[in-house]
């Protein structure tokens, strides 16, 4: 039996939803509820247009996993306004033996109400008060979330984290998911970066129209372009 397992070896759905409805109508989403999804180890980029489906299927991963939709871990749950598909309730996880049971959705949109969530909830055990995260620029409050969230092996959820990055800022993000790789973690992520999806070692799964499949760096359409 292999116990060098990733926190999360393959997502499937245990139920269905109407074909009908979205997110179903959406061909990304309704191939992996027909077909399941293998989740190697490291890191797994889902790269491709708006509308595609990426960020709906790493959010209902992310939340099939149990972390919190709009960002953050799962002892930290805070929500400002439910806009999550259904698409979590349908999934079931087959889980790493021996794999560790912590994670952290890195989601872009909702960090903001997660910094207030965290400013109105501190955590008395912590070993250090959270950074003033309001109190930084976009970019420096995701590079401080990097730097002290990303620290231990886990599940890790990103959606395109590099809406709030600069290129330099991106680069330091392939090395703080290359650290937590060589650390024992797992990453899935949704971007549009070009650069991010460049990190050597990664599978990169494109997401269209025709559903999704996997594909090399140079493959990806956003790369043709």
């Amino acid at each position: 039996m292999d116990f060098d397992q990733p926190p999360v070896v393959r997502v499937d759905a245990e139920q269905r939803l109407d074909p009908d409805a979205w997110p179903m109508t959406v061909p990304a989403v309704a191939q992996v509820v027909r077909e399941g999804l293998v989740l190697p180890k490291g890191v797994t980029f889902l790269v491709g247009e708006n509308g595609s489906g990426k960020s709906t299927l790493v959010e209902a991963i992310a939340v099939a996993f149990g972390l919190s939709p709009e960002g953050g871990t799962a002892q930290g749950r805070h929500s400002t306004r439910e806009t999550e598909s259904p698409l979590h309730t349908a999934l079931r996880l087959q889980r790493g033996i021996g794999a560790p049971r912590w994670g952290f959705f890195l989601r872009a949109e909702t960090m903001h109400g997660w910094y207030s969530f965290l400013e109105d909830h501190p955590n008395p055990w912590a070993r250090q008060p959270d950074s003033p995260y309001h109190e930084m620029s976009h970019g420096e409050s995701f590079l401080e979330v990097l730097r002290t969230r990303f620290d231990s092996p886990g599940f890790y959820c990103l959606d395109e984290p590099e809406a709030a990055l600069s290129f330099s800022s991106t680069l330091g993000l392939i090395s703080v998911l290359d650290r937590v790789v060589r650390e024992g973690g797992q990453v899935l992520c949704a971007t549009h970066s070009p650069v991010l999806a460049a990190m050597p070692g990664a599978t990169i799964l494109e997401v269209s129209d025709a559903g999704l499949h996997r594909t090399t760096w140079a493959e990806l359409e956003l790369v043709q372009h």
